[in-house]
């Protein structure tokens, strides 16, 4: 279970102005046929890339960013997990933001995708340093609730039962019932309407 456990994040960012930016925004549609999430990082803001040709997405400065800025209510809308699994696919393993939707926020905690919150001062520092140093590398830590950016340290929230999971690597419910499947056989074998399956 310890190669489940997270705590550091660390790497560049990439940022994405906005409230209200909902899962139809972050994978459209028309990519959630597959019966796989396989290849959804390559068509994470698809529309909006092809409706803006400066978006952070296709900015190659912002290529093998770890790191997600975004601003208030992201992921909102509807409830697709898609969303969180797009942008891991493309190499996100932390969302930094005002807010997150909670479908969005249970969904990434799901997969292991970190979602953090803080004020709207420090986001806008934190996506100013960024766009203007793209390079720049900032170090997330869940167990200090904090973000190192440069020369200085700002604080995160999340909530104490997320932090938890992440932490001792229980956010992986499938992982942990597979570490113990002879224990999920057994109860199977003495529950009368599964046996026999």
């Amino acid at each position: 279970m310890s190669n489940r456990k997270i705590d550091r994040v660390e790497g560049t960012a990439i940022p994405v102005r906005g409230d209200n930016i909902d899962t139809d925004r972050i994978i459209p549609a028309r990519f959630l046929k597959a019966i796989t999430f396989d290849g959804l990082g390559e068509h994470v803001f698809e529309d909006d890339r092809i409706a803006f040709s400066g978006h952070p997405f296709s900015n190659p400065a912002y290529a093998g960013a770890r790191l997600l800025l975004v601003n208030e209510n992201f992921g909102s809308g509807s409830s697709r997990e898609h969303a969180p699994q797009a942008l891991k696919r493309w190499g996100i393993a932390a969302c930094v933001g005002e807010s997150f939707s909670e479908i969005f926020k249970g969904n990434a905690l799901a997969i292991g995708l970190v979602c953090v919150t803080t004020s709207n001062e420090v986001i806008d520092r934190l996506m100013d340093l960024v766009e203007t140093a793209p390079t720049s590398r900032l170090a997330l830590s869940l167990n200090h609730r904090s973000i190192d950016a440069g020369d200085s340290t700002v604080s995160v929230d999340v909530e104490a039962p997320v932090r938890d999971a992440f932490l001792s690597g229980t956010w992986d419910a499938t992982g942990l019932l597979l570490d113990d499947f002879d224990v999920v056989r057994g109860v199977a074998s003495r529950v009368p309407y599964i046996r026999g399956f």
